[in-house]
């Protein structure tokens, strides 16, 4: 599994090149988000595969890093060929990318 950074994941998202799957709980969500990701709770994940392409790019995002690490190794043991964790998580995008996401 690839590890990017939120400046890579910006460049991949402004390209439509990758599928950016967010698994913080909705509690989060509500807190902060970005903008075309597709929400699926990392409790969710496991009934939710189908609703994914395992050929696709994917990136998976959390709050920090660590969340979105452990669901992208899920993915990958699943047939998910392309899957990347976003390092740093949305904390990083608020403070590199988009400063009007909120930090929590």
């Amino acid at each position: 599994m690839k590890i990017i950074s939120v400046t890579e994941l910006q460049e991949q998202l402004a390209a439509q090149a990758v599928t950016l799957i967010d698994v913080r709980s909705a509690d989060e969500l509500a807190l902060a988000a970005i903008a075309g990701a597709r929400h699926m709770p990392m409790h969710e994940l496991p009934q939710r595969l189908g609703e994914l392409d395992p050929a696709a790019p994917i990136a998976v995002l959390c709050h920090h890093g660590v969340r979105s690490e452990m669901a992208g190794r899920f993915l990958e043991k699943n047939g998910f060929a392309d899957v990347a964790s976003v390092a740093g998580g949305i904390d990083a995008w608020s403070t590199d990318v988009d400063p009007g996401v909120p930090r929590y």
